[in-house]
């Protein structure tokens, strides 16, 4: 696919099958077991049994993302790869900031993000010429732009189900009877990290369900939309020297 543009008419199965096809091994799939990552999931698997799937396993996750992931592995045979973040990077940002930064400030909260999470991707991806997401652009209007396919950092990002509905997803999981996190029968939109997610109250929608005490900030993490709202996987260069006392 020569044309990045031409993803946008292409179906999301057949994305997937390209890139299935095109990069093989260096192809993976990025999933938190959402909805969206689990029809990828059960999308690729009926074209090659033995695709990669990874997870951000940032040491704060919910019990039950850990047994979706026993779920993915007794269902379709895929043994997740859990891709944590340097123990060194969370010891030092605990030592000087706690356990529960991400309640101080909402640069702390991304400094929370990109230790467990940003930088395990960014180390994860360099291993891969492909890979795939759950991002939707009716998620959040930060994700609005979000394209089929892009290239970012000489690598392929592949955004398979951008522009499908809620309803569709929801379509696509019940006609193919595809695992489901326990977590949305809790009223749960959107999953992450245990201490940074609840279920949505009365009149929420989308992702106020993460980190909810923030006001007036973007509910992301940095992965796919940098922290001034541009769609784009990018770390915020600030948090590195806020790991240690730059006066040690």
């Amino acid at each position: 696919m020569q044309d990045l543009s031409e993803s946008e008419e292409t179906p999301a199965a057949d994305l997937i099958a390209w890139a299935i096809r095109t990069y093989r091994d260096r192809f993976a799939i990025a999933v938190s077991f959402q909805k969206e990552g689990m029809a990828i999931v059960d999308m690729a698997w009926r074209l090659a049994r033995d695709v990669h799937v990874f997870t951000l396993e940032t040491g704060r996750l919910p019990e039950e993302t850990e047994r979706m992931m026993e779920t993915v592995r007794e269902r379709y045979g895929i043994v997740v790869e859990r891709v944590r973040p340097e123990a060194d990077e969370v010891r030092q940002m605990v030592a000087r900031h706690g356990a529960n930064l991400f309640r101080d400030s909402v640069e702390l909260r991304r400094l929370c993000c990109e230790v467990r999470k940003v930088r395990p991707l960014e180390r994860k991806l360099k291993e891969l010429q492909a890979w795939a997401t759950g991002l939707r652009r009716e998620q959040s209007p930060e994700r609005a732009g979000v394209p089929k396919l892009e290239r970012q950092d000489g690598r392929i990002k592949i955004n398979p189900l951008a522009d499908w509905t809620d309803a569709q997803v929801e379509e696509y999981i019940r006609r193919r009877d595809v695992p489901v996190h326990p977590l949305y029968a809790r009223g749960f939109a959107s999953i992450g990290c245990e201490p940074c997610t609840r279920a949505l109250l009365p009149g929420e929608t989308g992702r106020a369900g993460r980190w909810w005490w923030e006001r007036d900030s973007k509910k992301e993490c940095g992965i796919h939309v940098a922290p001034e709202g541009v769609v784009r996987r990018a770390a915020d260069p600030r948090g590195r020297g806020m790991l240690t006392d730059t006066n040690a």
